[in-house]
């Protein structure tokens, strides 16, 4: 059976999702303790996102098969049902930078990486003194000049719908480029952050740091508004794009097509796209 696993993370002490030897990942930490949980001697999972080093994640999604045998022995003696007694037994197991939400039956066709609609980031920035919270250091952006969000916004909508992102993404070999960005909004929260909303169909390496890098430039009065809009075009990766730092960056959310849907979603992905 396919089970899928809603999960968070803090990302400070990780280096990054993919499994990596002798390095701590959030892949390593999650399949290890699959293992111990199920009794099994390894656990291979698939996410929705490979997230990059020190970013954070409130809604990665992965899947993982399992024997429904296995799933009923590792309940053990629990009185919860099997999927319950797992999520229990892996939070006990996890350190307390990565917590389970939930495990669930995946619906048939349920690929948590091909299958999925669009994933939703947030990148928070705090741009005067006064909103700079020490508590907050490993999940906000420190920005030393304030931010001309209505600037950030007007150069941001250039970018939205399908294109090449290849200015803003490292390329990976036989990868493509090309991706939907739904959506990218500049807003201030409650507490008054600049928070940046990107939404996509998916993103390739370093895309929505570089996105932010770009927009930062725009918003501080060191570029115009046109400038992010004449990057795209260009098609090649440029050194004056500076990569925001990861630490700042949130997976908020990952869609999913309806039940019925799921199967062909996945496989119209996997053609169109063989690598994030």
């Amino acid at each position: 059976m396919r089970l899928r696993i809603d999960l968070a993370y803090d990302g400070t002490g990780f280096h990054g999702w993919a499994a990596q030897p002798t390095l701590r990942t959030v892949q390593g930490d999650v399949e290890a303790a699959l293992a111990t949980a199920l009794r099994s001697e390894r656990v291979p999972v698939v996410c929705a996102g490979r997230t990059d080093t020190g970013v954070h994640a409130r809604g990665q999604v992965l899947h993982l098969d399992v024997d429904p045998a296995v799933l009923a022995a590792s309940a053990g003696r629990a009185t919860e049902p099997p999927l319950e007694a797992l999520a229990r037994r892996l939070n006990g197991i996890l350190a307390a930078d990565v917590r389970v939400h939930r495990v669930s039956e995946a619906p048939p066709g349920f690929d948590a990486r091909f299958g999925a609609t669009w994933r939703r980031y947030a990148y928070r920035v705090a741009d005067r003194p006064d909103l700079v919270d020490p508590l907050a250091r490993l999940h906000v952006l420190a920005w030393s000049r304030p931010l001309d969000l209505a600037a950030m916004q007007a150069a941001a909508d250039d970018l939205v719908g399908q294109h090449d992102f290849a200015s803003f993404c490292r390329r990976r070999e036989g990868a493509t480029t090309i991706r939907t960005l739904l959506e990218l909004a500049w807003s201030r929260d409650a507490d008054g952050l600049a928070v940046a909303t990107v939404r996509a169909d998916a993103f390739c390496h370093s895309m929505v740091r570089s996105l932010v890098g770009c927009l930062l430039a725009v918003g501080d009065g060191r570029r115009p508004t046109t400038w992010p809009a004449e990057v795209l075009a260009a098609g090649v990766r440029s050194p004056a794009v500076a990569v925001a730092h990861a630490h700042g960056l949130t997976l908020e959310e990952v869609a999913y097509a309806e039940d019925d849907q799921l199967a062909a979603r996945a496989e119209q992905t996997r053609a169109r796209r063989t690598c994030d």
